[in-house]
């Protein structure tokens, strides 16, 4: 019950009234009697934080928070695709050639997802990683690759929960809900990192605009829950090294191009 409960504080409803209510609670000092019982529910790691958890004044804060420098290990293999979070491995496999796939039973298309056919054909044929982060998990993403920005634009403005429940009711939520898409080239061809916000209100937040993409590096943050699906441009030489719902870390590897 009491999982549950702390649950809704970082995943919260798609109802906009009670989700503005718990973002304005969790984001006050009310929230701080809270903070201790939600790291021991969800067993959060203290030891990784870069602060000690007296510092943090609000369940927002713990939610939001950095790692200490060089907590995680990011494999530098120019070849090799690393995780963009610290989440589980919730699907991946091949796009389709008409363009669709399914994620936990329901089909979605990936022009929904990216917003027209003609910026989801660059992925056709390619592969997809869906990355869900559950509360316990640091909510930081990263560039899984290293290479150019050639694109970045924002879509959606309803939001549902992106877990079970939010994907048996909501219409469609990985292409309704607000998410942050950022296409990378790399010198295997283009990477899209796709940031889904699981909120009534926008969640995702962007720590710089640089066209710089270096593999590693932390470029912004989830406010709330979230997931991060991935799509990589079609490459006859690319192959996942990861298992199906697995738990992964930032800068783990989750796939390669073999040359």
């Amino acid at each position: 019950m009491k999982k549950a409960l702390f649950k809704s504080f970082v995943e919260l409803t798609g109802n906009p009234v009670s989700s503005a209510l718990l973002k304005s609670f969790t984001g006050s000092r009310f929230s701080r009697p809270f903070i201790q019982p939600f790291s021991n529910a969800y067993r959060i790691n203290n030891d990784e934080m870069e602060y000690p958890i007296s510092h943090y004044k609000s369940l927002q804060a713990l939610f939001t928070r950095q790692l200490k420098d060089g907590i995680r290990q990011v494999d530098p293999s120019m070849n090799v695709l690393t995780s963009p979070v610290d989440g589980v491995v919730s699907g991946f496999g091949k796009i389709a050639t008409d363009q669709s796939f399914l994620i936990k039973g329901h089909q979605y298309k990936i022009n929904e997802i990216m917003g027209t056919s003609e910026k989801a054909a660059a992925y056709k044929d390619g592969m997809y990683y869906i990355f869900y982060l559950s509360p316990s998990h640091y909510h930081h993403f990263h560039y899984p690759v290293t290479g150019a920005l050639v694109s970045r634009y924002a879509l959606g403005g309803v939001s549902y929960p992106v877990n079970s429940l939010g994907l048996r009711l909501g219409q469609s939520p990985f292409s309704t809900n607000h998410r942050l898409i950022s296409e990378v080239m790399t010198d295997f061809g283009k990477v899209a990192i796709v940031k889904v916000g699981a909120l009534n209100v926008n969640s995702i937040q962007l720590l710089n605009s640089s066209k710089e993409c270096i593999k590693g590096n932390d470029f912004g943050y989830f406010s709330f829950g979230s997931t991060v699906i991935l799509f990589i441009e079609n490459h006859p030489n690319f192959t996942p090294t990861v298992e199906l719902n697995s738990e992964v870390l930032v800068g783990q590897p989750v796939g390669k191009w073999i040359q």
